[in-house]
């Protein structure tokens, strides 16, 4: 039968019921109402509304009655009628119980009990401040849509469950899990299923997949969106149970970082089909048992790639190995960055950049929530810093860029997770470099930089610190980002003597932080002006340590000569008179861009007078003014 069909077919179902129950409520014969209805329905396939809700919800006849009786005084103007006729007082047309009990076939008075389906699946309201049976009985506006032909989601769950659309990729279709799951929820097992690993994207295709073959669609729900309150997540509880019914769907949680214990609380008072993404499995009396999905290693990302892009991949040469070896992504997120990237590329060369840019644009949404992105744009000509810095900061980008040779292919990372992450650090005095080594290196293997903000990772609350950096290791685990603590002594100091509860969970701050570093696989930069303040065990963890000295005059002149953009005006500039100056680089740039305002609002070129204002003024922020022999002969 046609969607149309039917819902003319239920049209005239509700039309004999209503006619049936103004039958009843007149003292008259009901047969011909009977009839018509049952007519109706021998011509229905599925059946209609109001008997599928009655065997959904196991309502009684009487109970089915009462529910007829609230929806007819909103769709039946002469059923109101009938009602406001034999109410309690003139003119109310409304149904009460009382109505329901003096009219009705089999009454009992157990129907408007809290435990009984009217009420317990929230079918219908109890307005009023009378008597139970007395007061004004109402249709819960969903379930009135319903007994009309009209299925939506409830707008009440509505802002906090997505439907979850589109088709599972070949690889999670083919993992034997999820049939062996398929056959023990279909032969009446426990139907909650975890889902645990870090594949977020492929767990939604698994259980979308599973849903689909049992004859369900599928919703979703963050669990950090759950209702804290007992009250209130009882009743969310029990709208999405009665919305599991009729749409037939199931429901997918995600984890993220919910305490376990309250969602596994949630869990547990939920009926039909439920799934759980998590990156680790949590306990409970009922479950289906888990199904294990990880993100594909390199290997099998390149591979998943050179299917995907198909002929023209092959042109890439070794693009993809950094692209499979930087960007975590799952097997779907491959299969659209490929098609997105094939459709702006003309050729090989534009197919490469654009791959890569989306590649970042795919995996760096997690992470931008969590840390600050800095943009990039310092070069190697920027950089002034002694042959053996530079040549560090180039080993460390080679070893970024062979990670997947080198740990893949040739073997080294089979000796487990740990210590395949670059860790490393840059010390040295403000303004020495440290910041702008690590956007040089960002620019040069084209990753995105983010720097991780202390304010909103260090928190006073016992065990959020944690996960607050959990969240940033685990989104940047994906995305191939760099990874720049700035001042890391605040968070990698020295572990102290335990002397009271406080010295306790500082120390396992920093513990877990050392583990979670060790773990990390992608480039990882912390900088600090106090590297003695670091905890050794720390310093064990580091593959490149950078010191980066305070410039020397030929090092400051060289800075000199490259901090004016070329579009500034300059006028008798003298590089090594102002290259007495002791500072550092980051002071360097201060007086400039200060000089240049200066400039600028005297609409003169930059000269050594307009540099000469701006030194004292940087020298009054040290509280430290510069020698004469330093500032001799500048105007």
């Amino acid at each position: 039968m046609s969607g149309d069909d039917w819902i003319a077919a239920n049209q005239c179902v509700l039309v004999a019921e209503f006619a049936r129950l103004k039958a009843q409520l007149a003292g008259k014969d009901v047969a011909d109402a009977a009839r018509a209805g049952a007519a109706a329905r021998a011509a229905m396939e599925p059946a209609a509304a109001i008997d599928v809700i009655a065997a959904a919800f196991g309502l009684s006849d009487f109970e089915r009655d009462i529910l007829l009786l609230c929806a007819g005084v909103e769709m039946d103007p002469p059923l109101a009628a009938a009602c406001a006729l034999h109410g309690e007082t003139a003119h109310s047309p409304y149904a009460t119980f009382n109505l329901a009990l003096a009219k009705f076939a089999e009454p009992h008075w157990s129907a408007l009990a809290p435990v009984r389906p009217l009420r317990a699946w929230r079918l219908v309201e109890i307005r009023d401040e009378r008597a139970l049976a007395s007061n004004r009985l109402c249709i819960d506006e969903r379930i009135l849509h319903f007994l009309a032909g009209i299925n939506f989601l409830d707008p009440r769950l509505r802002p906090l469950l997505r439907p979850a659309v589109g088709e599972a990729p070949p690889e999670t279709a083919r993992l034997p899990a999820v049939d062996q799951a398929i056959e023990r929820i279909a032969a009446g097992g426990a139907a909650v299923l975890q889902l645990v690993g870090d594949d977020t994207t492929s767990q939604v295709d698994v259980a979308r997949q599973i849903a689909a073959r049992l004859g369900r669609s599928l919703h979703t729900l963050r669990a950090a969106d759950i209702p804290a309150s007992a009250h209130e997540a009882d009743a969310f509880a029990t709208l999405w149970q009665r919305e599991s019914i009729l749409l037939t769907s199931a429901l997918l949680v995600r984890m993220e970082d919910t305490s376990t214990h309250a969602i596994a609380r949630f869990i547990e008072r939920l009926a039909g089909m439920v799934f759980i993404a998590a990156r680790t499995a949590i306990p409970l009396s009922r479950s289906n048992g888990c199904i294990r999905i990880g993100l594909p290693d390199a290997a099998e990302r390149k591979r998943l790639w050179q299917r995907a892009l198909g002929p023209q991949g092959a042109q890439l040469n070794g693009a993809l190995d950094a692209v499979a070896a930087h960007f975590r992504l799952s097997g779907s997120d491959i299969e659209v960055v490929a098609r997105e990237s094939l459709a702006n590329a003309s050729d090989s060369s534009s197919l490469e950049r654009s791959l890569w840019q989306a590649c970042k644009r795919s995996a760096r949404s997690d992470l931008d929530g969590l840390a600050q992105r800095v943009e990039p744009v310092a070069t190697w000509r920027d950089l002034v810093l002694p042959p053996p810095q530079i040549a560090t900061l180039h080993q460390i980008g080679a070893q970024v860029r062979q990670r997947l040779k080198v740990y893949e292919e040739w073997g080294f990372g089979g000796c487990g997770a740990r210590g395949v992450g670059i860790t490393v650090l840059f010390s040295g005095e403000s303004g020495t470099g440290k910041t702008m080594a690590a956007e040089v290196l960002a620019n040069e293997l084209h990753l995105d930089l983010y720097r991780i903000d202390l304010a909103s990772t260090v928190s006073k609350y016992i065990g959020e610190t944690e996960k607050n950096l959990g969240r940033v290791f685990d989104a940047a685990e994906d995305s191939g980002a760099i990874l720049l603590f700035d001042e890391a002594d605040a968070l990698f100091g020295k572990r102290s003597e335990v002397k009271d509860s406080h010295d306790r969970y500082a120390n396992i701050e920093v513990s877990y932080l050392l583990q979670r570093m060790e773990l990390y696989r992608g480039l990882a930069i912390l900088t600090t002006n106090l590297k003695a303040a670091l905890d050794p065990a720390f310093q064990r963890r580091l593959r490149f340590v950078v010191q980066f000295p305070f410039p020397e005059e030929t090092q400051r002149e060289l800075i000199w000569r490259s901090v004016f953009p070329h579009a500034v005006p300059r006028e008798g500039i003298e590089y090594a008179k102002l290259a007495r100056l002791n500072v550092a680089g980051g002071s360097i740039r201060n007086i400039a861009v200060n000089a240049a305002f200066l400039a600028a609002d005297a609409g003169k070129p930059v000269n050594m007078n307009h540099l000469l204002q701006s030194a004292r003024g940087e020298a009054g922020k040290r509280e430290r003014p510069f020698s004469d022999a330093e500032m001799r002969g500048w105007a």
